[in-house]
């Protein structure tokens, strides 16, 4: 995996920069080229495709498969910590994709939402000067393969686009969880499945669904980019990775940092000096308080590491104007203890080892890495666990630099060295270990240890898995694993008794030719768990599976060479990919 950079805050295009005399000439809409040049290149791609397979293109309509796939959405750059991050406008335009309101009605218009990194909640309304520099977008746009299931089945976890059960004429997308025969059953935000054959058997268990590896890199959500730090430091927020010290307090942690982003240690001290994250997270009211006699940064407690999706923390300007602090439902209500950990290790001496370790329930994961050898050696604590200890050879031995992710998902550890994930010499999944409770030790879920090995680690990176929501219907305006739920009044950062009630998990049984599907944005996903009765896809209605998402919109920071205006329809090269 190549060396992350910090993007550079993107400069917003205004139009007032061209010359005067450009401004009056007739000049087609943005949204005219684009869409002209679109249909002249996929003309060209559908033709080559149509010669070797059948494939259709297809435009994302809602976020329900976000931050994967998105709908209609914003980009936009923090203006505090300058992270870029999208966020949800479906509420926009209605069903037909036409504007609700009139033009000078702003009631329906996006006007805020909340920064994943420093939760930053920014103000897009109509009195803000950067309105105009933060439109609408599409959704994404992808191309549908209808050909590979002529050749084999779908696969658990595919993308699939479908038509509606309820409205045939009406295209979903969303991704495949339970094939036919099976009973899926959400439980703690994973999925866990009874196979048709195990049905027969007195005894069968649910066994859970592991993602490969592949998908789950795809899968995984940002929970915080260190890479973001020093510009959230200079706001008056404390450190989320620090140093801890030694166990009797006898001395101050071993690392050192001059930036915030990037820590090293000499490997001279003794025993296991560990560098840990903290899930810091200002609060809109802190955010509010920043500058005030009453702001107090010291006094900002960790918090449990929840289901929160930027891309849903959009407001309305009818919302945003009466609440403009962000609904509690949308800073996530579930705690996520599947994580990953991804660092880049620069490694300055022959000897020692690096250990990375995630928690979970009470539980501690571990990778272990002999710098001298290159052996990795994976572990999780509690009486049960001497008959787990994988090992495997990697390409960490001795000096250099590495990128390296450790996770902790689906019941199975995982670890990837420079991009490749590494083969271990037994199985680095384990059975369940009755850890899906919370308690203190999850307020400080990650870290990065050095036991005599001279080393510089940057680019850290906590991840989560998604987490798929256990309901049957929506009774109220959220949907929640808890049967009884009160937002307002939970405190995330007291872990023994962040409790909302008796957590839930549903079933569904599926028959031949059934199949069940999910939204990855499970908070805000229109999907088979809220359909009813008919809650799974019939085979005849699949259409294909989703490949590659094509020409995704430009972010405006391309202008064209003298006039110094905006090009439109470059697009995002980045974000040209297959869909996993």
């Amino acid at each position: 995996m190549s060396k992350r950079k910090s993007p550079p805050v993107i400069a917003r295009p205004r139009v007032d920069d061209a010359p005067p005399d450009l401004l009056h000439r007739h000049i087609p809409s943005q949204a005219a080229i684009r869409e002209t040049i679109e249909s002249v290149v996929i003309a060209f791609v559908l033709a080559f495709l149509f010669r070797t397979f059948e494939a259709e293109a297809f435009v994302i309509p809602t976020g329900s498969m976000a931050p994967t796939l998105m709908g209609r959405h914003k980009d936009l750059v923090c203006p505090k910590c300058g992270y870029p991050y999208q966020a949800g406008a479906s509420e926009e335009v209605d069903r037909n994709e036409n504007p609700r309101g009139k033009e000078s009605d702003n009631d329906w218009k996006v006007a805020s939402c909340t920064c994943p990194m420093c939760r930053y909640t920014a103000d897009l309304g109509p009195g803000n000067p950067q309105h105009k520099s933060y439109p609408s977008y599409k959704g994404d746009r992808i191309l549908v393969g209808k050909f590979p299931y002529e050749f084999h089945d779908p696969q658990r976890w595919d993308v699939v686009v479908f038509k509606f059960p309820g409205d045939a004429p009406t295209n979903y997308i969303k991704r495949l969880i339970g094939l036919p025969g099976e009973t899926i059953r959400i439980q703690h935000g994973d999925i866990w499945v009874l196979s048709a054959e195990d049905k027969q058997r007195s005894r069968a268990k649910f066994q859970i669904a592991r993602k490969p590896p592949d998908k789950l890199l795809a899968m995984l959500q940002p929970v915080f980019d260190n890479d973001y730090m020093p510009e959230i430091a200079k706001c008056g927020w404390p450190a989320r990775w620090t140093s801890q010290a030694a166990a009797d307090a006898s001395a101050a942690g071993a690392w050192r940092s001059d930036d915030s982003a990037t820590f090293s240690t000499d490997g001279k001290a003794a025993g296991e000096n560990w560098l840990r994250y903290h899930h810091l997270v200002p609060s809109y009211e802190q955010w509010q308080e920043l500058g005030s006699p009453r702001f107090q940064a010291r006094d900002m407690r960790p918090q449990l590491i929840r289901d929160f999706t930027a891309y849903d923390t959009s407001q309305t300007g009818a919302v945003s104007a009466t609440h403009p602090a962000p609904r509690h439902e949308t800073l996530g209500l579930h705690w996520v203890g599947d994580l990953a950990l991804e660092c880049t290790a620069d490694v300055q001496s022959d000897a020692g080892q690096l250990a990375f370790e995630l928690r979970k329930g009470g539980r501690r994961f571990q990778c272990r890495i002999d710098v001298a050898t290159g052996r990795a050696t994976l572990s999780f604590s509690g009486p049960d666990s001497k008959q787990f200890q994988p090992t495997a050879l990697t390409n960490l031995r001795g000096k250099g630099r590495h990128n390296l992710i450790f996770s902790n998902c689906d019941n199975e550890l995982l670890l990837w060295v420079d991009g490749s994930v590494v083969s271990f010499d037994g199985p680095t999944a384990y059975d369940d270990l009755g850890n899906t409770e919370h308690d203190a030790a999850d307020l400080a879920p990650a870290g990065v240890a050095s036991v005599g090995a001279e080393v510089r680690i940057s680019h850290l990176r906590v991840l989560r898995d998604l987490y798929y929501i256990a309901v049957r219907d929506r009774a109220g305006p959220y949907i929640s694993d808890y049967e009884s739920l009160s937002p307002a009044g939970y405190d995330a950062s007291d872990a023994p008794v962040w409790r909302h009630g008796t957590q839930r998990h549903v079933d569904f049984p599926l028959k031949a030719d059934q199949f069940f599907v999910l939204g990855d944005n499970s908070a805000s996903s229109q999907d088979g768990r809220l359909w009813g009765p008919e809650y799974w896809v019939s085979r005849e209605l699949l259409i294909g599976k989703a490949l590659f998402i094509y020409w995704p919109h430009t972010w405006h920071q391309i202008r064209t060479p003298w006039v110094n205006v905006p090009f439109p329809f470059f697009p995002n090269f980045a974000r040209m990919r297959l869909v996993r």
